[in-house]
């Protein structure tokens, strides 16, 4: 079984990654403009972004191809161990009660739940496989989130920046200068809303394990791509529709800073306050902008996170297949 579950835990990182690699490549112009919409503060007479078509004409126009790849090296620095970790802990635990990691055959010895306790006791998860996703699901997305939130509130200030600001040269620059500045607790803002976030997944992998179980119905053939890519795509929109408000508080927390002068932060903003909790700024959030607020950036936010969601987990799929296949060729 430790031999099994090594063998699941590595093919689940390799897999994790290569996903995480290709949908960050692929989606990053569309988390850039998701992005500036979130992090912008609607004050009457200050010039910013308008909307989705005027965030992306202002990109191109003042920092050309290259504005939409900003952040780009972070974003993959974060997507990689995030996927790697997460999918690592969620296969990790659905392997341990027995039921197969993601991209696996479904109709191996694997299956089988490991033997219960010597007096007969069944673990809930052999009746109720849904509690064990979501188990695995907010386990592996509090994991994960803790161990790369300096890499995302890295990411977030590099495509946040303005064009008359330039904090940080690059990936490294930008950690030196916010542990100078700012300390090491910089880097775990955003923190909460992030663990608070993981009802995201605790929707998104029950429902996408429920789909592709309905999309395979009785057949013992592979689910094809164009299945894995649809259930992927509906399961993490309803779970984005219903979990979005923590990602605007989130990018809100994440991109406060300590000003370079006393009194003046380098975008403007007097700083009187140096702890903004996740309280605090929800409640300014809907005080000064409105309910709406909490939705802003949603429309951009499906159309980056539904196709990465999508390339994440058929890339995924695909290489945890070819990584199955080779590993059971060895034995």
């Amino acid at each position: 079984m430790q031999k099994g579950q090594g063998k699941w835990t590595a093919n689940s990182v390799i897999a994790g990654a290569g996903g995480g690699l290709v949908a960050s490549v692929a989606t990053c112009p569309l988390d850039v403009v998701k992005t500036k919409l979130q992090a912008q503060r609607y004050i009457h007479g200050q010039l910013g972004y308008q909307g989705i078509i005027g965030t992306v004409k202002t990109i191109a126009k003042y920092d050309g191809f290259r504005g939409f790849y900003r952040g780009l090296g972070p974003t993959i620095l974060g997507y990689l161990p995030t996927w790697a970790i997460y999918f690592a802990v969620y296969d990790g635990i659905k392997s341990t009660f027995g039921e197969p990691p993601l991209g696996a055959p479904s109709n191996k010895p694997q299956d089988i739940y490991p033997a219960a306790q010597p007096k007969g006791y069944q673990p809930a998860m052999r009746e109720h496989p849904w509690s064990l996703h979501i188990l695995s699901a907010m386990t592996a997305g509090a994991t994960s989130t803790i161990c790369t939130n300096p890499l995302w509130v890295i990411k977030t200030r590099f495509m946040t920046q303005s064009r008359e600001e330039v904090r940080y040269r690059h990936t490294l620059d930008a950690a030196i200068t916010i542990y100078r500045t700012e300390g090491i607790r910089a880097f775990y803002r955003g923190l909460l809303p992030s663990l608070l976030g993981i009802a995201h997944v605790a929707v998104q992998f029950p429902l996408y394990e429920q789909l592709k179980l309905w999309a395979k119905g009785d057949s013992e053939e592979d689910l094809p791509g164009q299945s894995i890519l649809l259930c992927s795509a509906i399961a993490k929109m309803v779970a984005s529709i219903a979990t979005y408000p923590h990602e605007v508080v989130r990018t809100r927390l994440q991109t406060q800073r300590r000003p370079l002068a006393d009194d003046m932060s380098s975008d403007g903003m007097i700083r009187r306050h140096s702890k903004r909790g996740l309280i605090y700024t929800t409640k300014n959030l809907i005080r000064k902008e409105g309910w709406t607020s909490l939705y802003k950036g949603l429309s951009i936010n499906l159309l980056r996170t539904v196709p990465n969601s999508a390339v994440t987990l058929l890339t995924y799929e695909l290489l945890m297949r070819y990584l199955n296949s080779r590993t059971a060729s060895r034995l």
